[in-house]
Parts: structure tokens; C-alpha cells; sequence
């Protein structure tokens, strides 16, 4: 299939910020993979930006601001006529799906979702009120109907895969596994990386809007830091994060050593000057980018066994694994003085990201499955029943609830 005149429509539930969030650096992946094959792609997005939004115009990508619940964007679509359309989350599904469905139903649908909300959501929820984890919530409602209206879902998470098939009776089909598209780390590149005696302190790094990045700083400040000062005691926590409110930066403490320095301008630079990565992760959902930089830059890490899920499979994690946080503790310890541990930690992250998320082993399979959909996309959607009866208008109430506040909004 000659794809040098395919039209792509991403949706953006947000302009993406790859200086702020993993899921920024995501779409941006996806973008640069979609344009190396030579599509025509088009951004939209109804969010605002910010001024540290990604700047597509510099690698051709046209950029397009549109309406939430107003009909411009069915006029927009047509006028553009896109053979894919790729919805960056759910939420973002349920607003554009119908819409798309009705204007370009040829289109090949694609859902991003960055990882499963409803997961998350109930992890969360767990976490807080000390109970049983119930994943099946109306977030969850939302989330599987928007995977089976479309015709294939990326996840970045082979455990989430699991969970679609085996809770949610998910058909393979209509999933598929397309992890971080990442350079190989070579050997030129390990020589030049900040050496061991070079570094100092511990660092943590997250997009404080992400509600366990918040909770993470917030175990780290009264469950780890108070006992890990008292045996480092000239070492310092530095604490770095997008969108950090009052609340986070009320925790900043000089004295303790324990500081909270905002924004990172470049999130692997600032990782690769510290010895540590802490990130005792209590809930959350999909992949970490944070230890992808973190590997990238050969700084080794101490997390949990929801931090680092999906992402090592049976090799060795670059540091230590532990959901105790005495054993969390005296884990960071060992790998802060001991340079020999801290060595052998840096190189298990080089094998994690040459194995396990080389661009090379997943772009090229992950097209020709794309193409192969579109080409054969009346089969695969007959093949998809229940998606056939969600997509239905008579139970879309998505499409219904839109046209009345579109209708509400003329008044």
C-alpha cells in the first residue's frame, strides 16, 4: 500500500508537552513513527495551549484548534476526509467518535490509551479507602465501550493486555501491544554518561496534574526521606515536576534536604546529574517514562512493584524492587555507596531498553498491522459484533448528549 498521500487525524485530549509527561512524549513517538512512513498528519486538539506545548509546524504537521460539541469540526472533517483517525485517550472517543463514525466511516479508528484509566482509577481508589481492588467501575464502562468502538486499541502495557482479555473478555484482535519507540543504547553513549563519583543525591520526577505522582512525593516526604537523611545525611531529594501547585511546593524544606525545584527543562539531563531515582509508587497504571529517561541516562532506580510493572520481564530491574519501605530504604542505601551495585544496576537498564523498547522491533510491524486493518477493515469489523451494537445510534448517548449541549449552546 503506497502511504505517501495517507491522511492521519490525531485528536489530542491535550496539545502535547514531551518536557512535561510521559504521555507527551508518547503522541510525539507516535507522530514522528507515522511521518517517517510518509503519512500526512493533521493535530487537532480543543485544549489550549501552553507555552510549553509541542511545536508540530517545525516537522510539517498541520495543526488544527477545534470545537468541543459543535458541529465545525463535522464540516472540518469532511473538508479533510482523513483514511485513519487516532483518538489520544478515551475520553477523547467519546467526544469525536461519533462524529467520525458519521462523516468518514471508512476511516480507520485507532485508540491510544496511554494506559487503562479505569486500572488506574481503581488502584486509587484501593489505595485509599484500604480495600479490595473492583475494576469494574463506570470509568470501566466508559473505557472497554470506547475500545470496542474503535477498530484497535495501542497499549503500552503487556499486564493491561492480560487484563483486557481475562476481565473484560476483550477480543486480541482488536488490541495491540506497541510499547515506548526508543534509540538503542550503545556503547558510545554508556562512556558518555556522568560516572558514579560524578553524581550526587537522589532524584524524583513526575507531571504533578498525575494524581501518583503527587501521592508518590508525598511518601517520600513522611515515610522514606525522615529515615533515609538520618543514614545519608549529606545527601539532598530533589524533587522535580511540572504543574507543581502550592500544596507540593509547601513540602520544599531546606533544612530536611528535601526539595521540590519545579520543572525540569530537560527531564533526562536532570535525572542523569543524580545518583538515585526514588519513586515509591503506590497506584497508577501503564508504563513509567520516567524510568525510560532514567535508563537512557544510566541512573539507576528504586521503586515498587506497580512502578515498575509491564516493564522488565524476566530481566534483571536497573536497581532494586521493593514494596516494603524499610527494604525500600535500605535498597536506595545500597546503591548509593556501593559503587560496584550501582554499575551493575546501570547496565540491566541497558538491557531493558535494547530489548524491551528498541523502535526497531515494533515501528515497521506495527504499520503493516495498520495497513493491513485498513485493507481488510469490513472483515475485521464484522468480526467485532458488540463494537457494531456500541457504535448503533440508538445507544449512542454520547452523540445524543452532545448534539443537546451543541443545541443548549446556540441559545
Amino acid at each position: 500500500m503506497n502511504t505517501s498521500a495517507k491522511k492521519l487525524l490525531i485528536i489530542g485530549f491535550v496539545w502535547p508537552e514531551p518536557t512535561s509527561s510521559a504521555a507527551g512524549t508518547r503522541m510525539i513517538q507516535l507522530v514522528d513513527l507515522f511521518l517517517s512512513k510518509g503519512y500526512q498528519i493533521t493535530f487537532a486538539s480543543a485544549a489550549s495551549k501552553s507555552d510549553f506545548s509541542y511545536d508540530f509546524n517545525r516537522n510539517g504537521v498541520v495543526e488544527q484548534q477545534i470545537k468541543l460539541n459543535d458541529e465545525s469540526f463535522n464540516v472540518f472533517l469532511k473538508e479533510l476526509a482523513p483514511e485513519m483517525v487516532l483518538f489520544d485517550r478515551f475520553m477523547v472517543e467519546e467526544q469525536y467518535g461519533w462524529r467520525v463514525q458519521q462523516e468518514c466511516p471508512d476511516a480507520l479508528r485507532i485508540l491510544d490509551t496511554e494506559d487503562l484509566h479505569c486500572l488506574r482509577s481503581a488502584r486509587q481508589q484501593s489505595d485509599k479507602k484500604k480495600q479490595a481492588l473492583d475494576l469494574f467501575s463506570d470509568t470501566a464502562k466508559r473505557e472497554i465501550a470506547s475500545i470496542l468502538r474503535c477498530d484497535l486499541s495501542l497499549m503500552i502495557s503487556e499486564v493491561e493486555i492480560g487484563i483486557l482479555k481475562t476481565k473484560f473478555k476483550i477480543d486480541p484482535s482488536l488490541i495491540y501491544y506497541l510499547p515506548f519507540l526508543e534509540d538503542e543504547i550503545d556503547q558510545q553513549t554508556i562512556e558518555n554518561w556522568i560516572p558514579f563519583d560524578d553524581r550526587a543525591d537522589f532524584v524524583f520526577i513526575g507531571n504533578f496534574l498525575h494524581e501518583p505522582n503527587w501521592n508518590t512525593v508525598q511518601v517520600l516526604k513522611t515515610e522514606v526521606w525522615p529515615s533515609l537523611r538520618k543514614i545519608l545525611p549529606n545527601a539532598h531529594l530533589n524533587i522535580y515536576g511540572s504543574y507543581a501547585s502550592q500544596k507540593v511546593l509547601q513540602l520544599d524544606n531546606k533544612t530536611e534536604k528535601f526539595l521540590i525545584k519545579g520543572r525540569a527543562q530537560d527531564a533526562k539531563e536532570t535525572i542523569s546529574k543524580h545518583r538515585i531515582l526514588l519513586a515509591p509508587i503506590q497506584f497508577g497504571a501503564g508504563v513509567k517514562g520516567k524510568f525510560i529517561d532514567a535508563m537512557q541516562v544510566g541512573t539507576p532506580s528504586v521503586t515498587t512493584s506497580i512502578g515498575a510493572e509491564a516493564m522488565k520481564d524476566k530481566l534483571d530491574w536497573n536497581g532494586s524492587i521493593q514494596d516494603d519501605l524499610e527494604l525500600f530504604i535500605e535498597e536506595a542505601v545500597k546503591l548509593y555507596q556501593d559503587k560496584s551495585a550501582w554499575q551493575i544496576a546501570q547496565q540491566h537498564g541497558v538491557e531493558i531498553i535494547n530489548q524491551r523498547y528498541s523502535a526497531k522491533y515494533f515501528a515497521d510491524p506495527f504499520i503493516k498491522e495498520v495497513e493491513r486493518l485498513a485493507s481488510n477493515l469490513i472483515a475485521h469489523r464484522q468480526n467485532n459484533f458488540f463494537g457494531q451494537i456500541l457504535n448503533h445510534h440508538t445507544v449512542q448517548s454520547t452523540k445524543y448528549m452532545s448534539l443537546w449541549i451543541e443545541e443548549k449552546n446556540r441559545k
